[in-house]
């Protein structure tokens, strides 16, 4: 039975982060996205969302737009404007860790996802087992029976998280779980396919090869009038190719030793991992010269894959948190003005408090608040509010047993643990600086691990730039006395500079006891490494912010997770050099325990830099320049450093750099030689020269929509909507396709120096674009070095620096450009008013449709086909929503009006 309660508690908190309303449909959405469940309609006794929502006059309230349209509003909306704020920065604050997610709505994700085959495979993790559910017996044979009869109805394939309700409803009985486990072993029966390595537990469920017929023969073709395709059967597309099947060939069993060892590194990994990192993982870490083949067999289709990541808003006093939201307040506002009423001011306390009993206690100003007694003293008591975080030692006279009736709201406060700073919860210097950044402030929470205490990162949105907690409590036990000193007219010699950016900055280390330090305690880690076997030292829980150490040049060195791709690639910070890269988690190692405190007391030994006394800013430097710069500085350990500035604001000291100790003479400067130099001026109409890039090669790979006929049905998901006449969509199933793409594609240009390409309009390219690697076309060449690019598999049009551009090698060709331009079909197409506009975007704009092919309009080049299609929204539990219903209603009613 739903909690009509907690209904409105997430529905108030969602309609107070979007202050400018929302529409039924986008309001069930945002529902499911935020609970994972669609609203429980039904079960509070209505039969459809609007009536719902009518009756909680206290929570929603309703308002009529000028276009017709109907949005929903928190009622009182501006009693709580300060935690609208909190609320609306947590929907928007980037540190998410994840670019592009993909909104999930439609299906209903598994709890044990299944591996299966195909490019881009990954190992996983082993499932924990439910010992109680694994020792009933079930009959396999009866089972697999059961599941052929099910694929025969269902032909065209359907979630496998969909598997136990069919089964449920069909055959009355519940699925036992270790068939979920066994699914892709059973290949005789069916083919389990992946879609998204973003999203591991989105997994499709279709007969076996020989068992799957043409979608000309099952696939209806459904009139617009006609229901749409229901949710049990969401992929309307013909069945995986060979090369998704699983293979018929019986490879060599595992050995008991290779499994065991196997085991425990892809324990550390509950992540997953690519398959081509396995091998090198396993010769780093066994330190063996002959890699055993790793085959994908049965045995390795137990592991798969687990994530638990959550997004809160907390209040942090000490190490406790509790849930802040306009739902939560409210209802433990009303529960404590019943307690202050049920406890009357006159009435007696007479019970005898015992250890760990749940208990009302009369706190100042006469509150009534919940407790647990901690501590039993002679006269008083000790008691932990188990709403507010903290505690206090009061007489026995103040406690009351609690009334069963206040047991039903859960504790508003719990304990938490930081994550990364585990061993140094007792620091003083830790604790100061929790105390000062976080204690009583409103905070976004990152949530790395469920439990009894969760692991979180905790992030300070209010400022322009968000603010990792962790990292900054950590940064508080750094020895400064171990940093080199910067004034201004000071001269260091014996200094490296360890990288050059693309923008001008440099980093240079400079001598000084924490710099020696380091030295010893990382030529120490190497010896420790190479001792003994590492597999402990895997990172298994990456996070923002996090330290631990990845290979430079062949040696450990110290790094900071600055950024996550996905699962399974991420941006680092060498901090003692400065430099930047992206890398697959495998590469990365913990601190081992013993050097870790000596190792984080140590400053960042990387010092940021810039030129002095040149004519044009750091951001504004040519290729030539910085490759002039790196080829004459890069590496030199006996470079010396005249301070000209020191630019606390920005953490950025100006200085005068000379690659040797003639540093009295100013002329002798790579500063001076770089100011009379022709290095900064641009041509005004050549940006980069020599070599062309890479032209695209048009492959023979078809695209999802070349074999589908029209009335045929596709998932789909729209990236952009600007209205009905021109939104971009994604092939669903595909997706997990272009996140393992872009993976590769920062692995690969991360390590990339700048090109000279000629950039022409019309070609195709790699961009960077906010840290992220996309396939983009050419639309436009600007004067002033910015080129105008058309994101191939987003739809998205941006202005990039021609600097950040690349050439598209052939590998990264083969996979068809994922972004569709579609208009919407059943409706008359027109001059859309931006009104009309509005109501589309809010319907359809990243969300997970169904699309339902009505035309296919032919071009020369892949990116200038278009689609007629109709969408179909079929995330709502009573009906299947056609956009261009819809839009032919409010058609009407701007016509009539």
């Amino acid at each position: 039975m739903a909690d009509p309660e907690l209904v409105k508690k997430m529905l108030g908190a969602i309609l107070q982060a979007q202050r400018s309303g929302l529409s039924a449909a986008r309001l069930q959405s945002e529902y499911r996205e935020l609970t994972g469940d669609a609203i429980p309609l039904t079960q509070m006794g209505h039969s459809s969302l609007s009536a719902l929502l009518d009756s909680l006059p206290t929570t929603v309230r309703a308002e009529n737009t000028a276009s017709g349209e109907v949005l929903y509003f928190v009622s009182g909306a501006g009693e709580k404007r300060n935690m609208a704020k909190v609320v609306a920065r947590q929907r928007s604050s980037k540190k998410t860790g994840r670019a592009h997610l993909v909104n999930t709505e439609m299906r209903v994700k598994p709890d044990n996802p299944l591996v299966i085959h195909g490019e881009g495979q990954c190992f996983f993790l082993p499932a924990p087992m439910n010992v109680a559910d694994r020792r009933q017996p079930y009959s396999s044979q009866l089972v697999q029976g059961r599941l052929r009869e099910i694929l025969a109805k269902y032909s065209n394939g359907f979630w496998v998280s969909k598997l136990p309700q069919i089964y449920r409803e069909l055959y009355k009985e519940e699925l036992h779980p270790m068939v979920l486990r066994q699914l892709n072993t059973w290949t005789h029966i069916c083919t389990v396919e992946r879609t998204s390595c973003s999203s591991p537990s989105e997994l499709l469920l279709y007969p076996a090869e020989e068992q799957s017929t043409s979608p000309d023969s099952d696939s209806p073709t459904p009139q617009p009038s006609s229901p749409a395709p229901q949710q049990q059967s969401p992929a309307s597309s013909p069945s995986p190719t060979s090369s998704h099947s699983p293979s018929s060939s019986s490879p060599a069993a595992l050995s008991p030793e290779l499994q065991v060892k196997l085991e425990e590194l892809l324990l550390k990994y509950p992540n997953g991992l690519w398959a081509h990192a396995l091998p090198k993982l396993y010769q780093d870490t066994y330190k063996v010269c002959t890699v055993p083949t790793f085959t994908y067999t049965s045995q390795l289709a137990q592991y798969y894959l687990v994530r638990l990541v959550a997004l809160e808003l907390f209040s942090c006093p000490a190490l406790a948190h509790r849930y802040i939201g306009e739902g939560y307040n409210q209802a433990q506002e009303r529960m404590e003005d019943e307690m202050r009423r049920f406890y009357g001011p006159d009435q007696n306390s007479t019970m005898s408090p015992q250890l760990d009993q749940l208990v009302a206690v009369r706190a100042v100003e006469e509150e009534v608040l919940r407790a647990q007694v901690c501590q039993l003293l002679q006269e008083k008591v000790k008691v932990y509010y188990v709403d507010y975080g903290f505690s206090e030692v009061i007489s026995k006279t103040k406690v009351y047993d609690l009334n069963e009736r206040f047991y039903i709201l859960p504790f508003q406060a719990t304990k938490c643990k930081l994550a990364g700073l585990e061993p140094f919860c007792q620091e003083p210097a830790v604790l100061k600086t929790f105390e000062r950044m976080a204690s009583g402030k409103i905070l976004l929470a990152e949530m790395l691990e469920r439990g009894e205490r969760p692991l979180v990162v905790l992030y300070d949105t209010s400022q322009d730039d968000d603010v990792n907690i962790n990292t900054a409590c950590v940064r508080a036990m750094m020895d400064r006395s171990l940093a080199s000193p910067l004034q201004v007219d000071s001269v260091y010699m014996g200094a490296t500079v360890t990288s050059v950016s693309s923008d001008g900055s440099l980093y240079c280390q400079l001598p000084s006891r924490g710099l020696l330090k380091l030295k010893n305690i990382l030529d120490n880690i190497e010896t420790h490494f190479q001792s003994q076997v590492t597999s402990e030292y895997l990172v298994s829980l990456p996070f923002c912010g996090k330290g631990c150490l990845a290979r430079y040049k062949g040696k450990w060195a110290r790094v900071e997770i600055t950024n996550l791709h996905g699962s399974r690639v991420l941006d680092i910070l060498f901090i003692d050099l400065g430099a930047q890269a992206s890398v697959e988690v495998f590469e990365l190692r913990e601190i081992p325990q013993a050097f870790l405190r000596d190792l984080l007391i140590i400053p960042a030994q990387a010092v940021k830099c810039c030129l002095s006394d040149l004519s044009v800013s750091v951001g504004s430097w040519t290729p030539e320049a910085v490759h002039w710069l790196r080829e004459r500085a890069l590496h030199l350990t006996d470079c010396s450093i005249k301070v000209a500035k020191v630019d606390e604001t920005n953490g950025c000291v100006h200085v005068h750099l000379f690659t040797d100790k003639n540093f009295h003479d100013a002329t002798r400067s790579l500063n001076h030689q770089m100011a009379q130099s022709q290095l900064f001026k641009r041509h005004p109409d050549v940006f980069l020269t020599s070599l062309r890039s890479a032209v695209y090669s048009r492959t023979a790979v078809l695209h999802c929509f070349d074999c589908l006929l029209p009335g045929h049905n596709l998932d789909v998901y729209v990236s952009v909507a600007c209205h009905p006449g021109y939104f971009v969509l994604q092939p669903w199933r595909d997706m997990y396709k272009l996140v393992v793409l872009m993976g590769e594609m920062i692995l690969f240009y991360s390590k990339t120096e700048e090109q000279q390409l000629s950039v022409a309009k019309g070609q195709v390219y790699a961009a960077k674009v906010d840290n992220n690697w996309y396939r983009v076309l050419v639309k436009g060449v600007l004067s002033n070095g910015l080129v105008s690019v058309y994101e191939l598999d987003y739809g998205k049009h941006e202005v990039v620096s021609s600097t950040q551009l690349r050439s598209l090698v052939p590998d990264f060709t083969r996979l068809p450009f994922q972004a569709l331009t579609a208009q919407l079909a059943g409706v008359k197409q027109r001059q859309w008013s931006e009104e009309a506009s509005i109501v589309f975007r809010n319907h359809v704009e990243r969300k997970a449709l169904v699309a339902q092919l009505d035309a296919l309009q032919e071009a020369p080049e892949p990116w200038e086909r278009r689609l007629t299609v109709f969408l179909v929204d079929t995330s709502q539990d009573e009906k299947d929503v056609w956009v261009h219903d819809i839009m032919a209603d409010l058609n009407k009613v701007v016509v009539n009006g």
